[in-house]
């Protein structure tokens, strides 16, 4: 069933497999219909997962397998979800910046 990644850099196809319990075929699959899954290949072109690849296979299995949703509903919730994080990520940044300038602000106050 599913084991827990070990730790390593990189896993193999037929590792991912036993992993999340999916034959190779199917991960090679949504690797086509998910931009968000794109393993990057070794030199000898074979496909080498990340843990973090290992997760976007794992939220894809739950979508389609738990949650039910056919492959165009499951590629709009993790765009909707990546794009919800970008902005998270803009907006921690104008944070910052604002912290940023208060700081500055509160530094040229006389004391």
């Amino acid at each position: 069933m599913s084991e827990e990644p070990r730790e390593q850099r990189d896993y193999s196809i037929g590792e991912v497999s036993d992993i999340v319990g999916q034959e190779a075929h199917v991960l090679r699959y949504w690797e086509q219909e998910f931009d968000q899954l794109n393993p990057r290949k070794n030199r000898a072109g074979r496909r080498a997962y990340t843990v973090e690849d290992i997760a976007m296979v794992e939220r894809i299995q739950h979508l389609l397998k738990e949650e039910k949703y056919t492959i165009a509903g499951a590629r709009q919730v993790l765009d909707r979800r990546q794009e919800e994080a970008r902005q998270e990520a803009a907006f921690r940044e104008e944070l910052k910046d604002l912290r940023s300038l208060l700081l500055h602000l509160r530094n040229r106050l006389p004391s």
